[in-house]
């Protein structure tokens, strides 16, 4: 009987304790390495650490925003259209960023040994107006070259389409999101410059509209800390993440592990928002409105409880 009252008492701790799990949904935009913070969180248990049921649900940054406005998700991820919408007027938030930089890399038919090399030449993008499009020129600026003037642009469609134009010596290189830097390479190709060890263009993170931030930032405080013990997961457990991204992404372990190679140090440990990476988002949202007031960084971002959440795990300095 004691083995029996003892079962059954355990039973209904864990039950409750399950019950007990705030019920949260989170959306995202898409099946891509730069997104997996937070559904790698879920999988290995991190949001329940903190008390939180997690549902991830796949939907466009229009819904997404639209949707966490009326409440019907807890929090979006995508942090590019969450700082235009908040320069709009929507009322939400950045409150974490847990992908600090953009994790393209810049890909160039073989006789071209560095980036400077490429000035004159002509760069395939994806499409015109495009994040791409942005990543590039300030890549070239990066290494001193003007894109208005010394960069041809042309839009080359899909990565297959511009691999094929680059074969073929009608474009001298091109850019791309993971792994298309292993894609190349397999064909030959050679990765001038990544991205994220360049500059700071906030990717992915968390977004809370401004109705949660008064009412339940405790809530949010332990969503950014599942997300923070996520990336440190990311950056010292490669096996584990490749894993992972094998079954979130729904990619082989080839794919999973050239990916990891890729951004895998992409992802801070400590949840910042970069200040620098904040206002470049801010004048290239400015830019696509043509917006010329000044816009303060509060408005598009609130980072003290990200400084609670960073404090409870010991992260100084911030």
């Amino acid at each position: 009987m004691k083995k029996i009252f003892l079962a059954l008492l355990s039973s209904c701790v864990l039950h409750s304790s399950v019950q007990a799990a705030d019920k949260i949904r989170i959306g995202f935009d898409g099946l891509i390495a730069s997104y997996i913070s937070l559904p790698l969180g879920q999988k290995r248990g991190f949001l329940q650490e903190e008390g939180l049921q997690g549902e991830l649900i796949r939907m466009s940054s229009t819904v997404g925003l639209a949707t966490l406005v009326t409440g019907e998700i807890d929090y979006y991820t995508a942090i590019g259209v969450g700082v235009a919408a908040a320069i709009r007027g929507v009322p939400v938030k950045i409150v974490a960023c847990y992908m600090p930089g953009p994790t393209a890399t810049l890909i160039a038919r073989p006789e071209f040994k560095s980036v400077q090399d490429l000035r004159g030449k002509t760069i395939g993008l994806n499409v015109f107006g495009s994040n791409l499009e942005i990543i590039a020129r300030n890549i070239f600026k990066h290494f001193g070259l003007n894109p208005d003037k010394e960069i041809k642009f042309v839009a080359g469609g899909p990565m297959e389409a511009r691999f094929s134009s680059m074969k073929q010596g009608l474009i001298a290189a091109t850019l791309g999101g993971p792994p298309t830097d292993f894609l190349g390479k397999k064909m030959g190709f050679v990765v001038l410059a990544r991205a994220h060890e360049l500059f700071s263009f906030p990717v992915t993170g968390v977004v809370s509209s401004d109705k949660k931030i008064k009412e339940k930032p405790d809530e949010i405080k332990r969503v950014i800390k599942a997300g923070i013990k996520a990336n440190r997961y990311i950056r010292q457990n490669r096996d584990g993440t490749i894993q992972v991204m094998m079954e979130w992404m729904k990619i082989d372990k080839e794919m999973a592990t050239a990916t990891y190679d890729s951004v895998g140090k992409a992802f801070n440990e400590d949840g910042s928002l970069p200040e620098d990476g904040l206002r470049l988002l801010i004048e290239e949202a400015k830019k696509a409105t043509k917006s010329s007031r000044e816009v303060a960084s509060s408005e598009v971002a609130d980072l003290s409880i990200l400084r609670d959440a960073q404090r409870e795990l010991g992260i100084k300095g911030r």
